[in-house]
């Protein structure tokens, strides 16, 4: 899950290259929403054993209210630091 700032936009995806992506969102390889946004921070993230159990979370966590998702980082990373720099 990647933020703007604490408390920011939030931005949901899933992907097989986690430091590659969050690279990809802090130089704004692909524009739209994230760029417009300025949502560059990992702020949380779950590792899985396959893909389709990643999409499976992705789309639960996509369903969840905006109040679930905050709680979820809050318990995961309270500082809401950017976790980019610290998964290499």
């Amino acid at each position: 899950m990647m933020a703007s700032d604490r408390n920011g936009t939030l931005y949901i995806g899933v992907t097989s290259n986690l430091i590659g992506r969050a690279f990809e969102h802090k130089n704004g390889a692909y524009g739209g929403f994230t760029a417009k946004y300025k949502v560059d921070k990992l702020v949380y993230f779950e590792e899985t054993t396959s893909i389709e159990e990643a999409i499976t979370k992705e789309k639960q966590l996509k369903k969840w209210n905006r109040q679930w998702k905050m709680r979820l980082i809050e318990d995961f990373n309270p500082k809401w630091e950017d976790l980019s720099y610290n998964i290499a």
